[in-house]
């Protein structure tokens, strides 16, 4: 029985280790799916011209700052090469809080428009509008961040080979940059739209930054 549990003990690393690959990789996911969502709002913003109200600013916060949790854990892991539990909890932490809060968000919406006869707010994706979209995806999020939390404690404190030059480097780097980047081009938009007033229409339908510098009409 000894020499049973003695062979066994060599293989525990080599699976802590690929379990840490698994969330590392969830993680850089979990960050550029996000991010993608709310390029995807900016593009349909910026191309068909529908300027987004203040619940659909909140969803997109909301997703960013969802986003920040899984970098968070990115960030740990490329510049030490390992995740201790505290990062995990709190990287994951601050996701599911945005998850909860996107949800909010997300459902408010949608019940404003869920009368029969509301046409809704803005154009629709598979026959959903994108404020229903961030529900679905915030509730897919919750399960899969208490999934990802579930086996922190089996990763925590494992080595994540990220440090080195390979897919895993490049692909944290790429996920932590593409997010500044996107949360960059949010905060620009917002302004632009909000200009220099304290808060946003109901039911905006220009640039108010703009509108205030009569640079358009």
């Amino acid at each position: 029985m000894a020499a049973t549990m003695h062979s066994l003990v060599p293989d525990a690393p080599a699976e802590s280790g690929l379990l840490g690959r698994a969330q590392y990789w969830f993680a850089c996911f979990f960050a550029v799916g996000w991010t993608c969502v709310v390029l995807g709002g900016l593009y349909q913003q910026f191309g068909t011209g529908v300027v987004p109200c203040p619940l659909c600013v909140a969803q997109r916060m909301f997703m960013l700052l969802a986003a920040l949790g899984a970098a968070y854990i990115i960030r740990a892991a490329l510049l030490s090469g390992t995740v201790t539990g505290r990062v995990y909890m709190t990287g994951w932490g601050l996701s599911l809080v945005a998850a909860i809060g996107g949800s909010f968000a997300s459902w408010r919406q949608t019940m404003l428009h869920i009368l029969p006869g509301n046409k809704g707010y803005g154009s629709e994706v598979l026959g959903l509008h994108l404020y229903v979209w961030a529900w679905i995806l915030f509730q897919v999020s919750v399960v899969a961040i208490g999934i990802a939390l579930a086996f922190a404690h089996a990763t925590a404190d494992r080595a994540v080979p990220a440090v080195r030059p390979g897919a895993l480097r490049t692909a944290g780097l790429g996920a932590v940059w593409f997010l500044g980047l996107v949360i960059g081009v949010s905060m620009l938009a917002v302004f632009l739209e909000e200009g220099f007033h304290w808060f946003l229409p109901d039911a905006p339908n220009r640039y108010r930054f703009f509108h205030d510098l009569n640079i358009l009409g």
